[in-house]
């Protein structure tokens, strides 16, 4: 195997790792667009980009903990536009210059050097008042 398609395998080898179809399909389809229109709210609410990513997909067990990634997505598409009405919030909010979804024992919002953790349990994520009682430290 040449170095080139050693390096395409290694690059999507994390993707193996992942449960199935049915959660490729349901990141495709609706984690995926849902944390784009979360970027996309930000950007228009609040004046921030930031940036969205999944951090270990392969600890998300089926498609039912998937979607706290899309409930915790649609919570900041439909805070960010109420919570961006003055220059301090969003100050606040643009401190954040990317946000990660990751799988832990207990929803919990993280923020440091810019960046968001948004931790999910098996059915329960970091609300946007979690997000911006951190944020507004």
């Amino acid at each position: 195997m040449n170095l080139k398609k050693l390096a395409i395998v290694l690059a999507f080898a994390p993707l193996a790792a992942f449960a199935g179809k049915a959660e490729r399909d349901y990141v495709s389809s609706t984690a995926e667009p849902a944390m784009k229109e979360a970027a996309a709210t930000l950007k228009k609410s609040c004046g921030c980009d930031v940036k969205f990513e999944i951090k270990g997909v392969e600890a998300y067990k089926d498609v039912d903990e998937l979607r706290t990634i899309t409930s915790a997505s649609r919570a900041i598409t439909q805070g960010a536009a109420s919570y961006c009405t003055d220059a301090p919030s969003k100050a606040a909010i643009c401190k954040m210059k990317s946000v990660e979804f990751s799988r832990g024992a207990s929803a919990d919002f993280k923020f440091s050097g810019g960046k968001g953790s948004l931790i999910s349990d098996t059915s329960s994520y970091a609300s946007w008042d979690m997000i911006t009682r951190e944020l507004d430290k």
